[in-house]
């Protein structure tokens, strides 16, 4: 570990050293391009306004500026003047980038690099008042050429960095381990080796390890315990949709069989189907930001309308659904709400007895939001009343399969109350029925 964190200071003192040397350089050939663009609009203006271009071409003398080349285009194309070399030489310049860009727009900039001479020549051109364009250009180094002239200074910065970094990196790091290898050994007592060390900012930190290493055990151990569920709830349907289909498949079952057979694989898929809808929709509650969506709602109007859906469901199973309430707002996520809602009654309803009843409420106590869901079902054991929010888990294993159920409503339901800061409690009888309360 040392060596890598005297790795790493040392590196990142090169890469910052490196990268500030290049930005270094980047801006001051920006800088520079400036100012050469700047004096050449200077040039051509001043040119322009002497009137000499105005002459015959015969009788325009010769116009010598340190290391600017200027050139006259005609209309055309054709060059008629250039002071560094013979117009006779010199092929059409009509489609040169910043020639055609003065003619069209009034005035043209180009550069153009040399990789053979290291150089990079820049070009501007200003179109006259009878049509032609007047251009002038001057040659700089390059970038390239630049930064290859700074590289020697470049090697001797970083040579100097290089060695100061080692030396702090050591030292550094010394200190900074020395109270981290002592806590390693024991971090029960971290209060009393923090008493010796000028690092008073590591108690904190050893303290939310630990409790961070005693998380991640408890979730490595929920994440196998559902890992393992799932292959068990998955593996159910799977192998009776196997048999079923190897039954058919193998000519042994009967034709007056046949549908009744194919409603049992129908059956198995849906499960298998809802129970894959759950797990993702707990993945998806997993990664879901709070807050998210969230907006504020007349929860009395979703309630009543999820009631009202619910009906059907009711009545198939000779179940009593009632509602009342009173108006009140709760802010959430809507589909989230419905989603609660809608579990939580059809769980009431699912575990119900024929002829039973379930009563929903909502209404306002004491600043608060109040959702009741009550039946006089068939009630949940006090010994596992506890852990009936836990993914899977069904205190009426034989009855949640045969009605469909999944086992991961209600672990939903307890995502979605924390991620709406609520409180949810249940309280229920065996044999009389369960009340569960939900406060926003």
């Amino acid at each position: 570990m040392k060596k890598k964190i005297n790795f790493y200071l040392v590196a990142t003192a090169i890469f910052a050293a490196i990268v500030t040397m290049i930005s270094m350089t980047w801006i001051n050939y920006y800088l520079f391009q400036k100012q050469v663009k700047e004096d050449l609009q200077v040039m051509a203006e001043t040119i322009k306004s002497t009137g000499i271009l105005e002459e015959d071409v015969d009788n325009i003398p010769l116009i010598d500026v340190d290391e600017i080349r200027v050139t006259w285009i005609d209309k055309d194309g054709t060059v008629l003047y250039d002071n560094e070399n013979d117009v006779k030489n010199l092929e059409n310049h009509k489609n040169r980038p910043e020639v055609k860009e003065a003619f069209n727009n009034g005035t043209g900039d180009s550069m153009r690099t040399s990789s053979t001479m290291n150089s990079s020549t820049f070009y501007h051109a200003i179109k006259l008042d009878d049509g032609t364009v007047l251009r002038v250009s001057i040659a700089a180094r390059s970038i390239l050429s630049m930064f290859a002239t700074s590289i020697p200074s470049m090697l001797l910065v970083m040579l100097i960095i290089v060695i100061a970094c080692v030396a702090l990196a050591k030292n550094l790091t010394k200190k900074l381990m020395k109270p981290i290898e002592q806590l390693a050994g024991n971090l029960e007592e971290a209060s009393a080796i923090q008493a010796h060390t000028e690092y008073k900012e590591l108690v904190p930190f050893m303290n939310a390890i630990r409790l961070q290493h005693e998380g991640v055990l408890a979730a490595a151990k929920s994440r196998q315990d559902f890992t393992a569920n799932v292959s068990h709830e998955l593996k159910t349907p799977l192998t009776a949709i196997s048999g079923y289909a190897e039954l058919i498949e193998n000519g042994m079952v009967e034709k007056e069989q046949q549908i009744h057979f194919a409603q049992e694989i129908r059956k198995n898929a849906q499960r298998l189907l809802s129970l894959i809808n759950d797990i993702i929709r707990l993945s998806e509650l997993d990664g879901s930001e709070a807050q998210q969506g969230f907006e504020q709602l007349d929860f009395y109007s979703l309630v009543k309308e999820c009631t009202e859906n619910l009906q059907m469901n009711a009545e198939q199973r000779n179940v009593q659904l009632n509602f009342d309430g009173t108006e009140c707002t709760v802010r959430g996520n809507r589909h989230m709400l419905i989603e609660l809602v809608e579990n939580l009654c059809q769980n009431a309803i699912r575990y119900n007895n024929e002829g039973g009843t379930v009563n929903v409420t909502v209404h306002t106590l004491g600043g608060k939001t109040v959702f009741t869901v009550e039946d006089n079902g068939i009630g949940i054991p006090k010994d596992q009343q506890e852990r009936v929010f836990e993914r899977f888990y069904r205190v009426d294993k034989s009855r949640s399969k045969e009605t469909g159920g999944t086992g991961l409503g209600l672990a939903i339901v307890k995502h979605i109350v924390e991620l709406h800061d609520a409180k949810i409690t249940l309280d229920s009888e065996l044999g009389k029925g369960t009340t569960i309360k939900v406060e926003f």
